[in-house]
């Protein structure tokens, strides 16, 4: 017993020494990226002679009056990327479930329609889809600029969505279908009890991962007017033209927001793998 207690100890020992290995192995590489990202801004702005305002960018991002700390221009503009991004997500979501059985159905008429969509929106750029949304169908159905948006990514991250839930849909083995159908279940019955709880579970860590693509992608609905963070901080640049530390400072906050939700994929696909 004494043995194993100590098996125990040391293997505990072990384990944290590789996790404080781990993090501490992460944390020299983003200080090295870090110092050779500074090294390389001091030489650009020396080279091209470049008045550095960093100073002024804090009051874009809090900014203090009698009533206390309010949000500057840049996290107004944060605040509406990430309700588009949230507001597109379940939509997008449920498109990419319904395109991916339209494509995996005994139908020929919706194999077609599914795969029409598909391809249509994976072969063609993002921006002309926004023009479209926006230019196209918002004044026959009489949408505004946000819903605009909103479509407008539900469609193109749903697009990329289906082909990954196909993919997890196809990866489930045909055994669990023969039982499905000898149990008397229907095609649908199947897919909403069996396949698609074990496909969603699967394909869950690569469709958050897609989510931290629709934050990035969200930066072109500044092209209809929407004043996101990345609208904002053309806003900013066109009043103070501080080019360099704006874009900077809206670059790492994308990166802040998109980091976040990385590490979440991260864990949740652990979490899936250990269950």
């Amino acid at each position: 017993m004494a043995e194993d207690n100590r098996k125990g100890v040391m293997s505990g020992s072990f384990v944290s020494a590789v996790k404080t290995g781990t993090f501490l192995r992460r944390i020299a590489k983003l200080l090295l990226y870090g110092s050779s990202a500074a090294a390389l801004l001091v030489i650009g702005s020396q080279s091209i002679d470049y008045n550095w305002q960093w100073e002024r960018i804090p009051r874009y991002i809090f900014t203090y009056d009698e009533k206390g700390l309010k949000a500057g221009l840049l996290l107004q503009g944060l605040w509406v990327t990430v309700k588009i991004s949230a507001i597109s997500i379940v939509p997008a979501f449920a498109v990419s479930v319904i395109a991916a059985m339209m494509r995996l159905s005994d139908s020929l008429m919706s194999r077609a329609v599914s795969t029409i969509y598909i391809e249509l929106i994976r072969n063609t750029p993002l921006l002309i889809q926004i023009f479209f949304v926006y230019f196209v169908l918002a004044p026959i159905f009489g949408i505004g600029a946000f819903a605009s948006a909103v479509l407008s990514l539900t469609l193109f991250e749903g697009a990329y969505g289906a082909e990954i839930v196909r993919g997890g849909i196809a990866s489930i083995d045909r055994g669990q279908w023969e039982a499905s159908f000898s149990l008397g279940m229907g095609r649908m019955t199947a897919y909403r009890y069996i396949i698609l709880p074990q496909a969603l579970r699967r394909v869950l860590p690569p469709l958050t991962g897609q989510g931290v693509s629709l934050i990035k992608d969200s930066a072109l609905v500044s092209t209809i007017s929407i004043f996101d963070l990345t609208m904002r901080g053309q806003e900013i640049i066109s009043e103070t033209f501080l080019t360099f530390e704006v874009w900077f400072t809206v670059a790492a906050i994308y990166l802040l927001l998109t980091l976040s939700l990385s590490r979440f994929s991260d864990s949740l696909e652990k979490r899936i793998e250990l269950r």
